[in-house]
């Protein structure tokens, strides 16, 4: 087992691996930028190094100062989180290089399933259900004509170094092809430097549910059931539960299976999660795989109450899994909490918390890094905390989640916790009738 893991990363999901590493008697280093010197996983590491001034290009993406760092406090394994470089192939190389274990996917893995034309390709070579399209990365304008006019409209076209809904257009007609084509490259080649994109059958009233995996260094792989992450802005999530309200015992079966196809396939070590579209009809589609662990990890290991960063680097160390599927027996809701202000469209709300109380009580956990006098920083992504619960039904956590936002107190900036009040109560999210495009009619009061 490591004797001493650094934290890659910043903010909530540091201090979350810090407390595993804690439980498990494994030293900590934290790396931290000069403005998040007062954080709290800073405060709670056995360690810290400063590694650079605020931006992320200047400290938290420096490969070269988070090995150096990992040198000089003798650190034999770094866990990446998410975010940042936790899919960087040439960061999990590199760490290779330096005889430190990268608590993720190899280099390997993550080029293969980080492309997602290749980790396509892939998924159909191993028999796993895929949104029809074009083979690969196309090749000219012609190409995407002929093959959107083959297949039929409405399209989706994707740039194949996406993420975040950057390099992405919905296009309905013939005539709007042209333009999407255009400006989804040129975004793409602006956010990623790599214009390259293919094409997929545009799926209509899509649900968004992603199968959690964990797989280890023997070929072994198993799932720990769904997480339905449709409501999202942006192609950004703002809420996700476990189980889906959408889901059947057959279609859990199939998409299980599916999944851990996946994973045994390109033998995939650690943990991951297998991301599906879901039509109207229960079919379900392969749409990408992320080789890290989730923002919204918490409700799968509150329902099946499994530690997922603990067996990240059980794995990691050479661990077997215990090779059970998982069946959720509890259900769980995560809010995630952002510094923005939803009645000005979400724009950032970076600065000082003057009051901060936490909600409480049975089956309610907040990840978090934020506290009373601390300063969010307008450098890095605006979400604060992770508000989750979990009660025996999906009623019963609503009603818990309504209580426990009513309870959740920051003042001193804007957060997301009115929008999700008002989510609570919306009538089709209680009925569980929600697809992708949820938020494009949600009227903010």
């Amino acid at each position: 087992m490591f004797k001493k893991i650094l934290i890659a990363n910043r903010g909530e999901i540091a201090l979350r691996v810090i407390r595993t590493c804690k439980e498990m008697g494994i030293k900590t280093v934290a790396v931290y930028s000069k403005a998040d010197a007062e954080s709290l996983h800073v405060r709670f590491a056995d360690e810290a190094v400063c590694i650079g001034p605020a931006p992320s290009n200047e400290s938290y993406l420096k490969m070269d100062r988070i090995i150096a760092a990992a040198e000089i406090t003798n650190a034999d394994a770094i866990h990446p989180g998410y975010g940042f470089l936790s899919e960087n192939a040439k960061f999990s190389k590199l760490c290779e290089e330096h005889d430190i274990k990268f608590i993720g996917a190899s280099e390997e893995m993550i080029s293969k399933m980080g492309d997602k034309a290749t980790a396509k390709a892939t998924m159909i070579a191993a028999g796993v259900p895929c949104i029809p399209g074009s083979e690969g990365i196309l090749d000219s304008y012609e190409e995407a004509e002929k093959i959107a006019v083959d297949m039929g409209f409405p399209v989706m076209l994707k740039a194949t170094a996406g993420g975040g809904g950057k390099g992405m257009r919905a296009v309905w007609n013939k005539e709007d092809l042209k333009p999407a084509w255009d400006s989804a490259r040129m975004e793409a080649k602006a956010s990623f430097g790599n214009d390259g994109m293919y094409m997929e059958k545009l799926i209509e009233e899509p649900r968004h549910i992603e199968i959690q995996i964990v797989g280890d260094s023997f070929g072994k792989a198993c799932h720990l059931s769904e997480r339905d992450c449709s409501v999202q802005r942006r192609h950004q999530k703002l809420t996700e539960e476990t189980p889906s309200p959408f889901m059947t015992d057959e279609l859990r079966h199939a998409m299980g299976e599916a999944a851990v196809k996946a994973a045994e396939y390109i033998k995939y070590e650690g943990a991951g999660t297998v991301e599906f579209l879901v039509d109207k009809h229960r079919n379900f589609y392969f749409m990408e795989m992320n080789t890290r662990i989730q923002v919204e990890h918490p409700i799968t290991e509150e329902v099946v109450d499994y530690d997922l960063i603990r067996e990240q680097i059980l794995v990691a160390a050479g661990v077997p899994i215990s090779g059970k599927n998982y069946t959720p027996q509890l259900h769980s809701i995560e809010c995630r909490i952002n510094a923005e202000d939803p009645h000005k469209n979400f724009r950032p709300s970076p600065g000082k918390i003057t009051s901060y109380h936490e909600p409480g009580g049975h089956g309610v956990r907040i990840d978090t890094h934020s506290y009373a006098g601390y300063t969010i920083p307008p450098n890095y992504d605006s979400m604060i905390a992770k508000l989750i619960v979990t009660a025996q039904t999906r009623e019963e956590a609503i009603n818990k989640m309504k209580r426990a936002l009513d309870e959740y107190i920051i003042e001193g900036i804007k957060t997301t916790i009115p929008f999700h009040r008002q989510l609570m109560d919306h009538p089709d999210y209680v009925a569980g009738n929600y697809t992708t495009k949820f938020m494009e009619d949600f009227e903010i009061k």
